[in-house]
């Protein structure tokens, strides 16, 4: 009985520190933008270099949620977190994301956003800011640049006027894709 009861302590001891190594309780807050992309620490087997230049597009084409971060846009943040700490100088870290589709609307204005969101929530809360704002602007504080397509703001009827601060107009996400892929950037491929 005692061998037994020993091995069931030393089972529930393996098992709780697998479960301390992994999982979503690992994530913590980056350096360089510590309200947003939570990262993880990683043995690699693919090294990362502090001399190690990046020029990344990401396509964000699903709104978020109404009031809710857009997962997509969190992962910008990620990957400047992930790669400072890996000892990557932010300076060689060029991000651009292509906004287009429904998640348009995560890159307008207060006064777009609310009014796009049909009035009250369906459990008859007042309409939800957009918590996409303060992100934007810490992403593009840090040199990310911020496109929307043209031919979705078309659809869905946003103007220039519409978008938060520093988010530009291009003719559309393909045409940004092109242009960004002239200057070297590479696709982000989630």
């Amino acid at each position: 009985m005692k061998t037994r009861t020993l091995c069931l302590i030393t089972a529930a001891c393996l098992l709780s520190s697998i479960s301390a190594l992994a999982g979503p309780d690992t994530f913590t807050q980056g350096q360089t933008i510590p309200e947003y992309g939570k990262i993880a620490e990683v043995k690699v087997d693919q090294p990362v270099y502090k001399h190690h230049k990046f020029k990344v597009a990401f396509d964000v084409s699903k709104q978020a949620d109404a009031g809710e971060l857009n997962r997509n846009l969190v992962s910008a943040a990620r990957f400047i977190n992930m790669h400072t700490a890996a000892s990557v100088k932010e300076k060689n870290i060029k991000l651009a994301i292509v906004i287009h589709g429904s998640a348009t609307k995560d890159v307008t204005n207060a006064a777009y956003y609310s009014a796009s969101q049909d009035g009250a929530s369906q459990d008859g809360e007042e309409k939800k800011e957009n918590a996409n704002a303060a992100l934007i602007k810490t992403l593009i504080e840090h040199g990310v640049e911020v496109y929307v397509c043209g031919q979705s703001a078309a659809y869905y009827d946003v103007d220039n006027t519409d978008l938060l601060p520093d988010v530009k107009m291009a003719l559309s996400a393909m045409t940004a894709h092109a242009l960004l892929q002239q200057k070297g950037y590479t696709l982000n491929p989630f």
